[in-house]
């Protein structure tokens, strides 16, 4: 529920937007520099993070679910994935008509290497805040990670609109 305006609010609102665009901005730095350090493209590098959340193999639509990606650009990124040796490609025992994508461990155990090393600082900084200003910031990266999935399905729903206005006139 919004809140109601009150003195000062309006002063912290734009600070939060000035500070919200520095933090998404250093955010895809390191990230863009975490994968420059491990030779990926950043996108590749969130997809290997994601597929380490997963439980079990996935198919290329559920890494394009995960990532937001369009289902040829999730292949594409699987392909380079696979040519990097950081995945496989194998039919589902129980499917054969599905293809599952397997991170391959010793390549996620490379990955997990850098991310232990740089962890400690973060976890560092967190340990400053008490632990309602940590259930604070995990909420908001909940709702943060919800937002940006809806962000990323309205901007590809524009730009599949644009595309077939674009592409069908006489």
């Amino acid at each position: 529920m919004p809140q109601k305006s009150r003195p000062g609010r309006s002063a912290l609102m734009a600070e939060l937007t000035v500070e919200s665009r520095r933090y998404m901005a250093a955010y895809a730095l390191f990230n863009q520099a975490v994968a420059d350090h491990l030779r990926l493209h950043p996108t590749d590098l969130q997809c290997l993070n994601l597929l380490g959340l997963e439980a079990a193999p996935v198919t290329t639509g559920r890494i394009a679910e995960l990532t937001g990606l369009t289902t040829g650009s999730a292949t594409r990124l699987v392909d380079r994935l696979e040519r990097g040796g950081y995945v496989t490609r194998a039919r589902d025992t129980v499917d054969r008509r599905r293809v599952l994508v397997t991170p391959v461990p010793e390549r996620m155990a490379e990955v997990g290497a850098v991310w232990r090393r740089l962890s400690g600082a973060w976890a560092a900084m967190f340990d400053a805040y008490d632990d309602d200003e940590l259930a604070l910031l995990i909420t908001h990266m909940r709702r943060t990670v919800e937002l940006s999935a809806d962000q990323v399905e309205a901007l590809r729903a524009e730009d599949g609109a644009r595309d077939a206005t674009t592409t069908h006139r006489p």
